[in-house]
Order: structure tokens, then sequence, then C-alpha cells
């Protein structure tokens, strides 16, 4: 590890990252550019797969940073991982291969997995060598994840798994994945009666059907059990707590970084290039107007990873996070295609290719993760709104 991470002495007490180990991933980053190991570009932690990349990252000790040292992990804070994360992302690394699995699911095993879970995967999360992807979604739910119909049914010592889900990111590539399904119960019973399991893949019982999207890349599936045969101990925490892992689990989705830092090369990219060009004042208020949205989005952030390094769960904040942070992408992408005046382009110059690719990828800003309405209603419900 190029660089020690900061150690928490209790739940609730979190240090200030070090200065150091920001520069260090800067350092690494400018070295791996220059030496051709990625290109920078918008979305990387969304379409940019690359596990060769994944396992250099892990090489340094920056994946499984808050996982504890007898899973393979770091021990480090809630803000390490932050820190890291931010300076990935604004970079524009290809950070897809890793990203679910160090994200969310490293600390969902870590609240409700088994032993023997947890020796299992974690210690291949903390390498960048172990995949994950996510089964929530479903043809006939989209965000609302309580109309979920995938029937999980008991037999004896396994599991039998019926249903679809859809738009599961990188399933195709994944070495497992976290389903959500009904054990008990009807759907109209809403959230009473989920649970969750963990699915390796590949599996002969699992169809995984890529869906292309407008950008020509194939990141989202549409994942069918049929008649798939799971063993008792993919079972991951407790039967028909599904509901309350999954809210917890969320937390960590939807107040990231990337929420908001998506776009950030292309904001990086046009303030470079302004820089050598006369800026007009409208080219100078758009860059300072979106600047100061995304350093009050990374406050916000910030203040959700010291709640969860105290082990509190701040559901709502991470909604509101999510809510403007994928707002903001959009925005940003839209005033940096009307301010530069320069004409999107495949096979153009690197900025008109970087502002391409990154309006073919806003449309998704605000759907996956949870609508921006369903975010609302959780901020609504969660204040206290009628």
């Amino acid at each position: 590890m190029s660089t020690a991470l900061h150690r928490s002495s209790s739940v609730g007490e979190v240090e200030e990252p070090s200065v150091a180990l920001r520069d260090a991933v800067r350092s690494f980053l400018v070295a791996e550019e220059r030496t051709g190991g990625f290109l920078p570009t918008c979305d990387g932690w969304m379409t940019g797969f690359d596990p060769a990349f994944s396992a250099r990252v892990g090489e340094q000790g920056w994946l499984g940073v808050t996982v504890p040292v007898e899973y393979g992990g770091h021990g480090g804070s809630q803000l390490d991982r932050l820190v890291i994360a931010e300076e990935l992302l604004a970079y524009g690394a290809p950070v897809a291969a890793h990203w679910i699995a160090d994200r969310q699911m490293a600390p969902s095993l870590l609240n409700f997995g088994t032993e023997e879970q947890k020796r299992r995967y974690l210690p291949g999360i903390t390498k960048g060598e172990t995949f994950f992807a996510i089964g929530m979604s479903e043809p006939e739910a989209g965000s609302d994840l309580a109309a979920v119909r995938t029937r999980a049914v008991q037999e004896g010592d396994s599991w039998r798994v019926n249903g679809t889900k859809l738009w599961t990111t990188g399933a195709h590539v994944a070495h497992a994945m976290v389903l959500l399904a009904r054990t008990d119960g009807t759907p109209a019973d809403r959230q009473q009666g989920l649970s969750q399991f963990v699915v390796d893949l590949p599996n002969p019982g699992v169809e995984i059907r890529p869906i292309r999207s407008i950008d020509g890349g194939s990141h989202f599936n549409e994942v069918v059990f049929h008649d798939t045969v799971l063993p008792a101990s993919a079972l991951l925490g407790q039967r028909g707590e599904g509901w309350t892992q999954v809210m917890s689990e969320l937390a960590y989705e939807r107040s990231g970084p990337e929420r908001y830092l998506s776009t950030m090369p292309l904001l990086r990219a046009w303030s470079e290039l302004l820089r050598t060009s006369d800026a007009t004042a409208e080219q100078r208020h758009a860059v300072g107007m979106l600047t100061a949205r995304a350093w009050s989005l990374r406050c916000m952030s910030r203040q959700v990873a010291q709640e969860l390094a105290a082990g509190r769960r701040p559901d709502v904040l991470a909604a509101m996070v999510k809510d403007l942070g994928s707002s903001f992408e959009g925005d940003l992408v839209e005033a940096v295609r009307v301010s530069s005046g320069i004409e999107p382009r495949f096979g153009g110059d690197r900025f008109a290719t970087l502002l391409a690719d990154a309006i073919l990828h806003t449309p998704a800003f605000t759907l996956r993760g949870g609508t921006n309405e369903i975010l609302r209603s959780i901020i609504g419900r969660g204040l206290g709104m009628r």
C-alpha cells in the first residue's frame, strides 16, 4: 500500500483524511494516463470496465479501505474511501469493474454476511478481483422495490428462484450478484417478506441478456432466473429482513461522489480549454456556478460518509445527495454544451469527443439508483411532509 490510511479509534470518531493520501492517488492517476493505462472518460464508474486497472488500484491498497484487516482490508475510515473515490471519479478513471463490490457489497457483507460469506468474497473485493452486480429492479417494479415479484422458495437445504431482474449493471461480467427476492407473503405485502441472496455467476439457472444502450455499450442486463437452485448458504442476513438490509445498502449507493462527479472530467477539460483561450464573462460565470454547486454536493456527500462512519443510517440525506447530484450532472453537460459553442462529435478532438459521450449518458443520470421522483418521496416522508 503506497500510503497509510487513517484508523478510527472508536465508532463515530473519524479522523481527517491526509493530504498525502489524496496526493498519492492523484500521482498514481497521472502516471497511469501517461503510460497508457487508461483514457479519462465521463461516467467511468458505470461504463469503464477495466479489470486490469481495478487490480492495480487494489494493489495500492485503495479498495476495501474500511474492511477489517482480517478479511484482507485495510481498517481505514469512510472519509479515506471518500478521498480515493473523489480522485478516481474526477479524473475519469475506469472503475466500473470494482465499483459496486467496493462501494456497497463489502459493507453489506460486513453488516449482514455470515463468516463464510465474508471470508469467501471480501478478500477478492479488496484485491479488485471479485466483481458484483445488484439484482433489485424488475420489469414491473422499477424504482418501486417493494413491488418485487421474483420468488425464492425454500426446498429443504436449498432455495429455488424464479423471476426477472432488469437494468442489472455489469451482470455479464460479475462474479456474483446480490438478489432481492420475495420469500414470504405476496407482492401486496410490500416491504414484508423480502430476503437477499448472494448468487455466484455464471450460473446454469441464470440467463443474462445484455441491453444495448444509446452509446452502443451493453452495461445493463436483463437477468432471468429459471428454477435456479441456490444453497442455503446463499441467504444474506436474515430471512424476511431484505427490505431493511437494502435500505441500509442504498445509503452507500445513493450518497457517493459518483452521483455528482460522473461528468466532472468534462468540466475539468472545459476549464483547461478556457485557460488557453479568451474566456467570455458568460463562460467564467458558468464555470463558477458549476464549481460552487459541485463543492456544495461534496460537502453533503462528506456528511453522509461521517454519518456512516458513526454507525447511523442517513437514508434521507443520501436521497438528497442522489437527487441533487444526478440533476447537477445533467445540468453540467448542458451548460458546457451551450457555453462552449463546440460541436459534440465522436472522432473530433478530445474535448468534442468527451462532450459527445457525456451527452449520450445524460438520460440515465436521474433514473439509475432510484428515479428522482422516488427519491423525493423518500425525502418528503423522512422530513415528515405529507
